[in-house]
């Protein structure tokens, strides 16, 4: 009776319980327990009443004022144009975010290269974030492209540095993750740890829970190196909700970053409607819906208002969306799955030209490429990415189904 006259220390009393049950059901990301907390109150014992007020208060957590901005360099020996590029370029990069989007930017840094014998020097190398711009310099001044051994690098170790960066709850969050070449295990001849990484780390389940973070991956893949295992770094980019970019001239990478940026933070200005209509259509169907219908909804409903984001673009055109392959890449739990999808969509190898790799196609990206950013009607692809963050931070990922 007591709980009927005051339903709000009825929510309480029953939040106090569910969080218990939560923590107990959810151990595998302590880092993540808060999140998932409340996400799972509010999927079991919240009344119909509150479950908009609920499912607002979660997302509006995450807020577009402020950005915590990682970056994920490798620093083998090919990539010194790359690490050049970023540190001469990191003021002007911080200056034009917050001109354009007047956010609180944070900086962290994530260095990487390879496991011993391959690399004697370090396999990661963290920078946790801080609000100084000279800071961040201070740590690029300190890369060097150096060593490497074998061609795949601690693509794996990486990702977990990442996720387990200081990232500040309210924030809209991005890495960009610039790499050149595949982790350990995926088929890549002469990898010294066929198998996978040699500490044990699963790239797919570590990305997994970046997603659940909230942490947006835009994967720069620096072509045509990197082509042969194209689909792979964009599957990993398609289930955090972010964005596979094919690079080739360095110079661009400044222009990549800040366009990337801005197309987020506008992006997260979105997240609260979107992740409304995303549980509310799960729970009237007791999340038997294909993603694709939920992503046409939502498109509808955001069409119906005209809304707008900011979008990266290439040479006056949208960026490619994620391939087929990439969408099932995306959905794989370890690099078993990885390699089974990889082996029968590989041809048999064949020479190529210089800007081609065995996936049988010409390198997306080219030196003369013009990147820039523009205002426009949210389209398709970036609505499938804002339903793909939603139900990887609402954890609905094994029960709403896929096409």
């Amino acid at each position: 009776m007591e709980y009927e006259q005051n339903p709000v220390k009825a929510r309480k009393s029953l939040l106090r319980f569910s969080l218990c049950f939560v923590l107990i059901k959810k151990p595998r990301s302590p880092m993540g327990r808060g999140v998932w907390a409340e996400v799972y109150v509010y999927q079991l014992i919240v009344s119909p009443l509150s479950r908009r007020d609920n499912t607002r208060k979660l997302f509006k957590m995450q807020s577009s004022e402020f950005l915590d901005l990682a970056f994920a360099m490798d620093c083998t020996g090919s990539m010194g144009s790359y690490i050049r590029n970023a540190t001469q370029n990191i003021r002007k990069i911080v200056e034009d975010i917050i001109s354009a989007e007047k956010a609180d930017v944070r900086l962290a840094l994530v260095e990487f290269r390879d496991h011993p014998p391959q690399d004697q020097s370090f396999v990661t190398r963290v920078h946790d974030f801080t609000s100084s711009v000279s800071q961040m310099r201070k740590w690029l001044d300190g890369c060097s492209a150096n060593g490497g051994g074998d061609t795949p690098e601690a693509i794996a170790d990486a990702l977990l540095q990442v996720y387990k960066l200081d990232w500040k709850l309210n924030a809209t969050k991005v890495c960009i993750f610039i790499a050149d070449a595949p982790p350990h295990g995926l088929l890549c001849n002469g990898d010294g740890f066929p198998n996978g990484c040699p500490a044990g780390i699963e790239p797919m389940e570590v990305t997994a829970k970046i997603a659940e973070k909230g942490i947006s991956l835009y994967v720069v893949g620096c072509e045509p190196s990197i082509l042969k295992y194209r689909d792979f770094f964009m599957g990993l980019a398609h289930l955090t909700g972010g964005k596979y970019i094919p690079l080739e001239n360095a110079n661009l990478l400044s222009k990549i970053i800040v366009g990337g940026v801005q197309e987020e933070i506008s992006l997260q200005q979105l997240m609260d409607e979107v992740n409304l209509e995303v549980t509310e259509e799960f729970n009237a169907t007791s999340g038997d819906i294909p993603e694709e219908e939920i992503v046409t909804k939502v498109q509808e409903r955001l069409q119906s208002k005209c809304a707008k984001t900011k979008r990266l673009q290439r040479n006056n055109a949208e960026l490619p969306e994620s391939t087929d392959s990439a969408k099932q890449i995306s959905s794989c739990v370890n690099l078993t799955e990885v390699r089974q999808i990889q082996e029968k969509l590989a041809p048999p190898p064949r020479f190529c030209k210089v800007n081609e790799m065995f996936l049988g196609g010409p390198a997306s990206a080219t030196a003369d490429d013009v990147y820039d950013c523009v205002e426009e009607e949210v389209n398709r692809d970036q609505v499938e990415r804002l339903v793909q963050k939603s139900v990887m931070m609402n954890n609905l990922n094994m029960r709403v189904k896929k096409k």
